[in-house]
């Protein structure tokens, strides 16, 4: 099979790419580097079955080819991260609603099966946990920013499922659930690479609101899995939960990022209203209910939180 991949030079979309090559696929990736990074890709271009395309989805005439040349499609490109989405909006929602349209739109013309990697963030401030795929989703009001990345990811599902229903185009969406791993940044308020490049420069740790909110973390080499065994399945049209129901709270998540590196760092707790905007609205909890893509794929996390804080500081140790 020959699979391409949007925001590929991306955290999880170079691990999905090493992952589909180790199994004897051929990978083309396009990312035009806006929040990926040629370095996490640097190791795959001696393959002869990886090729990269340094541009943007948006560019019809490029996607349009690679599309073309395709078996299938692993759509993840997007606006991501929690500061990203606060500090530049219009780009957020531009990005996400935009690029899915193109994809969806040449992978129609070519009826390529199409996964669509969409976020935990659409269930906005439910209640109702765990969360399940047919629950109701909750978002903030219009006025706060904070929304808008969850919003354009629910567009983007609408678009997909109305592809598959309209157009019998195969789709899947794949909703993530906090991944974490080797290679992701704390650039854009990825709080677990956050949290290690300050407990290994001993500065203090910076725990934003009072830390009681909780959150559920699921290695990236999991969620390649998941992926994988989603495009593979053949169940379109379907939308599916992908992580971990093990919850710790980011206080607690602090702590244990400080005991396993070995910092002297301080916790210090930042107002949101001044790590991100006022009135900025959090989510006290935010917990899947994985049991549809278990019932599908015989699918369930692996890799504990203790071994996916060791891979991460283990990375940010090489440098």
């Amino acid at each position: 099979m020959h699979y391409l991949i949007t925001g590929g030079a991306g955290f999880v979309g170079s691990h999905l790419a090493e992952e589909l090559l180790r199994r004897g696929h051929a990978v083309s990736i396009i990312d035009d580097l806006s929040t990926g990074s040629i370095h996490n890709i640097q190791h795959l271009k001696s393959n002869d079955a990886f090729h990269y395309t340094i541009d943007s989805c948006a560019n019809v005439r490029v996607m349009a080819e690679l599309v073309d040349a395709s078996d299938a499609v692993f759509h993840l490109a997007a606006a991501v991260g929690v500061k990203l989405i606060v500090e530049s909006p219009v780009y957020t929602i531009e990005t996400n609603v935009k690029l899915t349209e193109i994809a969806l739109d040449l992978a129609n013309k070519k009826k390529r099966p199409i996964l669509l990697t969409s976020t935990s963030e659409v269930y906005g401030k439910s209640t109702d946990f765990p969360f399940r795929e047919d629950s109701d989703l909750v978002l903030g009001p219009t006025n706060k920013g904070r929304w808008s990345y969850a919003c354009s990811k629910a567009i983007d599902e609408f678009l997909a499922i109305a592809y598959f229903h309209e157009k019998r185009l195969p789709t899947i969406v794949a909703r993530l659930f906090n991944t974490v791993g080797p290679r992701q940044t704390g650039q854009y308020g990825m709080v677990i690479p956050s949290f290690v490049k300050q407990a290994l420069a001993n500065q203090p740790i910076t725990v934003f609101g009072d830390g009681t909110q909780s959150r559920c973390f699921t290695h990236v080499n999991d969620v390649v899995r998941a992926l994988i065994g989603l495009m593979e399945s053949n169940i379109y049209g379907e939308v599916f939960n992908i992580g971990s129901s093990s919850e710790i709270s980011i206080r607690d998540l602090a702590l244990q990022i400080r005991e396993k590196a070995g910092s002297s760092s301080e916790i210090q707790y930042i107002p949101y209203a001044q790590a991100y905007e006022a009135g900025f609205e959090d989510m006290a909890r935010r917990v899947p209910d994985t049991s549809k893509i278990g019932k599908a794929l015989g699918w369930k996390p692996t890799i504990a939180l203790g071994q996916i804080l060791d891979d991460v500081i283990a990375f940010h140790r090489r440098g």
